[in-house]
């Protein structure tokens, strides 16, 4: 048998939260590679209680400890964005691996230190952009590299923003503040990017609008009223380094209408991408469905996506796209390659999210990079 990696979760709640729906499920899907060998949270008593509902071998009593123990291979970081520097920082420097969900760092200027040293220490530092693992995704661009609709013109990319809604789940409470870094353009733009960038290209310039109409918000699990400090409404039109045009929307909350739809227009035929689950329609997590329309065609036909795409893990919806990133990982860390997203990629993520930012202050458009 094959070496199995260690994993030490720094983040893992015993009840709830993306580390419980989504890594451990993914991990456990991998566990031919993967084994999970310790957690570590802000108290002793909480990583025990974690360990003891995943039966996982080691609490630690912090992350100090977790990331300087022997037994430990691979650190996973599912902490909320403030804390991802400090966690990611020292794992790096204890010489382990590092899968840090995205965003990498709060803002730019955290996410660049955070590349420099991963860079630095020559290690294996992936990236959350689950997107880009999506069957999906990885379908369209195959269909789109190939030249299945001949060359793209254009692009249109409208999504719901869940959580940056008229009501808030209690966990994603402290993301209604962009101090905190995990915001409407941050998290679900983010991956939208990601996914889009993947399949057509980097963005070279950008144009953006930036709004926040609501004023309050409702935690769902209390009814309490809390402030909004945060856009709630993402609108860009930029140009891709091909040349082509790409419109972006995001609507905070779920409308009634389109929840997610991506049109890629080629001069041979379209693209249609759509979420197959209504009830969480981001890039990121639900599967998508694919349909395309060729040229002398009327309307669209759903295509059949090849089995080869998926890995198992098709009804596990939380956690599908994230073992995808695990698998690719598992090769980097096998075989020497760097085939996951790594924190060069997040760094130029984080560059394109710093350009809309400055093009909605500045009213002009902004050059990315």
């Amino acid at each position: 048998m094959e070496k199995r990696f260690r994993v030490g979760i720094v983040g893992l709640s015993a009840e709830r939260g993306w580390a419980t729906t989504a890594h451990i499920p993914a991990l456990r899907a991998l566990a031919d590679v993967f084994e999970i060998a310790g957690v570590a949270n802000t108290s002793l008593a909480s990583a025990q209680a974690a360990a003891a509902a995943f039966d996982i071998p080691r609490a630690f009593g912090n992350v100090a400890e977790l990331v300087a123990s022997p037994d430990i291979d691979a650190v996973v970081v599912t902490v909320k964005v403030p804390y991802h520097r400090d966690v990611v920082a020292a794992a790096l420097a204890a010489g382990k691996s590092v899968y840090c969900e995205w965003p990498l760092g709060n803002g730019l200027a955290e996410a660049t230190e955070l590349a420099r040293l991963a860079n630095e220490t020559k290690a294996l530092a992936v990236i959350g952009t689950q997107a880009v693992a999506s069957p999906e995704v990885q379908f369209v661009r195959k269909l789109v590299a190939d030249g299945y609709i001949g060359d793209v013109l254009s692009s249109t990319y409208i999504s719901a923003g869940v959580s940056w809604g008229e009501h808030v789940p209690r966990g994603d409470a402290y993301a209604m503040d962009s101090k905190n870094g995990a915001t409407l353009l941050s998290v679900i733009g983010g991956h939208a990017i990601a996914a889009v960038q993947s399949v057509l290209g980097p963005i070279r310039e950008i144009g953006a609008v930036l709004s926040q109409r609501r004023q309050t918000v409702s935690i769902v699990d209390t009814g309490e009223s809390i402030p909004l400090k945060t856009p709630d409404h993402v609108m860009i039109n930029a140009v891709l380094e091909s040349g082509a045009p790409l419109s972006l929307q995001i609507r905070g909350g779920l409308p009634r209408g389109i929840k997610l739809l991506w049109e890629i227009n080629g001069t041979e035929g379209d693209l249609r991408i759509t979420a197959a689950i209504e009830q969480a329609p981001v890039v990121n997590i639900s599967p998508l469905r694919v349909e395309a329309g060729r040229k002398g065609q009327d309307g669209y036909i759903e295509l059949e996506i090849p089995k080869t795409y998926y890995f198992g893990l098709e009804d596990a919806v939380a956690s599908r796209n994230v073992a995808g990133i695990y698998r690719l990982m598992a090769d980097d860390l096998r075989l020497g390659t760097r085939a996951a997203p790594n924190f060069d990629d997040a760094l130029e993520l984080h560059k394109v999210l710093s350009a809309i930012e400055q093009s909605d202050q500045t009213g002009r458009r902004v050059h990315v990079g």
